[in-house]
């Protein structure tokens, strides 16, 4: 397990590197179809940086997608383990296409590899580290998987899989924390506290779980770290269930960017 300053330093590099939320410059949504895409006002889907025309999408209905430059080469929409289908090429100018999928709903993304943001960036503010805040909680399976609809921000939904919750007592609070996402092997926590909208971002941190066993997990409030809304407004983040809204304040993790 990474100790926090090394987990500091990976979240830093993931932030600042060429795909990370610092450079996204374009959100589009789009349907199955063919597009013209570009900077150019005719085109389908206009977008604020590159070439007056840089090409064509071509989306399926069933999610699959093809760029095609004015020469006529294509892509296909390829994705590794931790990345939305995504296409990169020497022949398009210094950007990344994106497909990003909100239950069913599609929409393009666009990363500026050498955005100015991405040096300007001033890093990652925290709280003073406290080993209090590394919590010992219980690991509570569901008897049955539970359909949980997550708002979104900008007013979306998106329907995930409950089957465990987290809980410990804190402040002489008992807390149930529901885990909306996993990030590999990890549960993902959306958290809101009264830190929110004042020292920390204010519509949530999110929270990586350490499973250490059927029964138990770990939370190490030191690693709550800002959603990428608060980076870019090109990011649609989860929102926090009622039950993870805390009433006190979690005076660990990072600050307001």
């Amino acid at each position: 397990m990474q100790t926090l300053s090394e987990w500091r330093d990976a979240r830093l590099a993931a932030l600042t590197a060429e795909d990370g939320w610092l450079n996204l410059t374009d959100r589009v949504e789009v349907s199955p179809g063919r597009w013209t895409v570009g900077r150019a006002e005719e085109n389908d889907l206009r977008l604020s940086v590159g070439p007056e025309r840089l090409g064509v999408l071509s989306l399926s209905a069933n999610g699959f997608a093809e760029f095609f430059a004015p020469s006529g080469r294509s892509w296909a929409f390829t994705k590794n383990k931790e990345s939305y289908p995504f296409v990169r090429s020497k022949a398009l100018p210094g950007l990344i296409l994106e497909l990003h999928c909100v239950n069913g709903s599609y929409a393009l993304r666009v990363r500026q590899i050498d955005h100015p943001a991405r040096s300007a960036f001033a890093g990652l503010p925290h709280f003073p580290d406290d080993p209090s805040w590394v919590i010992w909680a219980r690991w509570t399976r569901l008897e049955s998987p539970l359909a949980l609809k997550v708002d979104m921000v900008a007013g979306a939904t998106e329907t995930v899989v409950q089957t465990h919750v987290a809980q410990f007592s804190h402040a002489g609070h008992e807390v149930t924390l529901i885990p909306t996402h996993w990030k590999g092997s990890q549960p993902m926590f959306v958290i809101r506290d009264a830190t929110s909208g004042q020292q920390t971002y204010g519509a949530s941190r999110f929270l990586l779980g350490d499973v250490v066993d059927e029964q138990n997990i770990t939370l190490d409030f030191n690693r709550l770290h800002n959603p990428p809304c608060a980076f870019t407004p090109f990011a649609i983040c989860p929102l926090p269930p009622r039950q993870n809204i805390l009433p006190f304040a979690v005076t660990a993790g990072e600050l307001a960017p």
